[in-house]
């Protein structure tokens, strides 16, 4: 099944879903930044709940942030993800490994770390980003974007996340996010049951390891009441903005003095995006145009 988000809604428009499927994205980052077990589950869940956060923004350039910084050894996970259905992501240290928590489950919350922030930014695509930074409740990351929602946002919201991975790489990953909406955001009642349904859930993971698509979750979720799925499927992937051209422009900021030097003692330069993983090599050819390039400007 390719990855991929729905959005529906129901309870006369009162409640309005989302759901993804990362797991080809997922395995993708897994192999970029080689990770080990948990940082794949963190990673995944974070990558998720960004394109299910950003899927309700308006505007087509539109794209979120999603910083979390803990205690824990993983150190942070920082993932940014567009309404055009692309995201990437990081973590500090790819190569942490825990063992299993007290359920048999990676231990995300303690790879992430039970006290710290959860920074999250929303770009509109116009004026200036809009930001918001809440305490970290568990490192499990469903839990954190939830408290997220109901404090920034003060929008009641049920979400569901999961990451499989196993000795063949991620076979399962993607979420569930449903809101109540402003209108109905009062009632005490339905927010209680969209509450308990996400939670007797199995999980995510375990429901597209058993064949379930997207609607058939939904429909277990919200079938009785009055869900309309929207026929718009939107196909997500892992992608980075990061080009040559970009990392030319990075070198330039650091002057003539710096340029020089690096042409002198190695001959050119390596960068590396961090969000990717891809590796860019600058030429002493190259270099010294950016050297050029730069008397010129100060000419001018």
């Amino acid at each position: 099944m390719p990855d991929q988000l729905i959005r529906a809604t129901a309870a006369d428009d009162s409640i309005r879903a989302v759901g993804v499927i990362t797991t080809r994205l997922t395995e993708e980052a897994r192999q970029r930044h080689q990770l080990s077990y948990v940082t794949t589950a963190a990673l995944g869940r974070t990558m998720a709940a960004g394109l299910l956060l950003v899927s309700n923004m308006k505007q087509p350039q539109s794209r979120i942030n999603i910083r979390v910084k803990g205690n824990g050894p993983l150190g942070g996970i920082l993932v940014d993800a567009g309404l055009d259905g692309t995201v990437r992501g990081y973590v500090d240290q790819p190569s942490v490994e825990l063992p299993p928590n007290l359920k048999g489950k990676l231990d995300v919350g303690g790879a992430v770390g039970q006290q710290g922030y959860l920074y999250v930014v929303r770009d509109l695509g116009y004026g200036y980003p809009y930001s918001s930074t809440v305490e970290l409740v568990s490192g499990e990351i469903a839990e954190d974007i939830t408290h997220y929602l109901a404090v920034s946002e003060q929008t009641p919201s049920a979400l569901v996340l999961g990451v499989f991975v196993g000795e063949q790489g991620v076979t399962a990953a993607g979420g569930v996010l449903i809101q109540v909406l402003p209108k109905a955001a009062q009632d005490e009642a339905l927010v209680e049951t969209l509450e308990a349904r996400i939670s007797a859930l199995s999980g995510f993971t375990p429901l597209l390891q058993q064949g379930k698509t997207l609607p058939d979750i939904l429909d277990q979720l919200l079938g009785d009441m009055g869900l309309t799925i929207l026929p718009q499927t939107q196909l997500v992937r892992f992608h980075c903005r990061c080009s040559f051209e970009r990392v030319l422009g990075a070198l330039k900021i650091l002057g003539e003095a710096e340029l020089q030097d690096m042409i002198e003692k190695d001959n050119g330069a390596e960068a590396t995006c961090h969000f990717c993983g891809e590796v860019y090599q600058a030429t002493g050819d190259q270099l010294a145009q950016l050297i050029l390039d730069l008397q010129s400007e100060v000419s001018l």
